[in-house]
């Protein structure tokens, strides 16, 4: 049952040059700056965003995943979920409004497989990048690279699935659009989502706790996909796999690594999904047909290289 979560709202990722990471997402990726803040961290977005930014860079030693951030209908509901969570033995923790650039407060807590998550109810929109509110163009002009229309889902890999699935499905009111099963019934992965959406976020079994797999943005179509794949070849980007095409969730893909190792999806197409669908089941002997549908194997680095 849906509980006022609407949607990802943004990522704050850890790189090692910011500037090297900013050609990567601005320039190649073709999300657009929007501001800097004094602690240094950079915010973009996609071009067909409404909220003022969906991703936050910020310079590390390490790279990997801060948190996700997921928007709620309004604060009533905010604190509706800040008691559930709490109920549900979660610690919370409560960060001020004005900590994010143009955001209001936000409650955060750590999901069983290591992840910390965030739920606001309030930021600042800027509307579409480039379009007017009324008579607006298809497109705006200027756009770089990739030409990403949004941050659309991550994938997250650590332990205790059945329980990080059982958290958001109870907790925060998201639907398990699609999973992975062992033979003896165990998900070993759940593809989630609190929209229409194939997936909002996705959770595999790793021992490791709290690791990103990749980070996902949208485009319109399968040739703006293979556009993506020039560009990767053309800046001598380091590509993982495709494009091909998802058993799981059916979306054409490709993958590809940003300068600090962190891996990124661009994807088009793919399945939807209503509350009344029952979940899509895919067992673990076919991982390699779920994952990479023309391929039918699993790239050795797939699973290996994690942040």
């Amino acid at each position: 049952m849906r509980k006022g979560v609407i949607r990802p709202g943004h990522i704050q990722l850890r790189v090692m040059d910011m500037e090297e990471a900013l050609k990567h997402y601005r320039d190649l990726i073709g999300l657009i700056e929007v501001n800097r803040d004094e602690q240094g961290r950079v915010y973009l977005k996609g071009w067909t965003e409404i909220d003022k930014y969906s991703v936050i860079l910020v310079q590390s030693d390490t790279p990997g995943l801060d948190f996700i951030g997921f928007k709620v209908t309004n604060d009533k509901v905010l604190s509706t979920l800040e008691n559930d969570l709490k109920t549900h033995g979660c610690e919370v923790t409560e960060i001020p409004a004005g900590d994010l650039d143009a955001c209001g407060r936000r409650i955060s807590f750590v999901a069983p497989s290591g992840h910390t998550f965030e739920l606001y109810a309030e930021k600042e929109q800027t509307g579409k990048w480039g379009i007017a509110e009324i008579n607006p163009d298809p497109w705006p002009l200027n756009l770089s690279g990739m030409k990403a229309e949004r941050f659309d889902h991550c994938l997250l890999m650590g332990p205790n699935v059945p329980a990080t699935q059982a958290l958001f499905s109870d907790v925060l009111g998201f639907d398990l659009s699609e999973q992975v099963v062992t033979p003896d019934n165990t998900v070993a992965a759940a593809f989630m989502s609190c929209s229409m959406k194939a997936h909002d976020i996705a959770f595999v079994e790793c021992p490791e706790p709290g690791k990103l797999h990749h980070v996902s943005f949208l485009l319109e179509t399968w040739q703006d996909l293979l556009k993506a794949a020039d560009l990767l070849t053309m800046t001598e980007t380091k590509k993982d796999v495709g494009p091909t095409r998802h058993g799981l969730t059916s979306g054409q893909t490709v993958y590809f690594f940003d300068p600090s190792g962190n891996r990124n999806e661009v994807f088009c197409g793919g399945d939807y999904h209503y509350p009344d669908h029952p979940p899509v089941t895919w067992k673990a002997e076919d991982l390699g047909k779920a994952i990479f549908y023309h391929e039918l194997v699993i790239h050795p680095t797939y699973l290996e290289v994690l942040t």
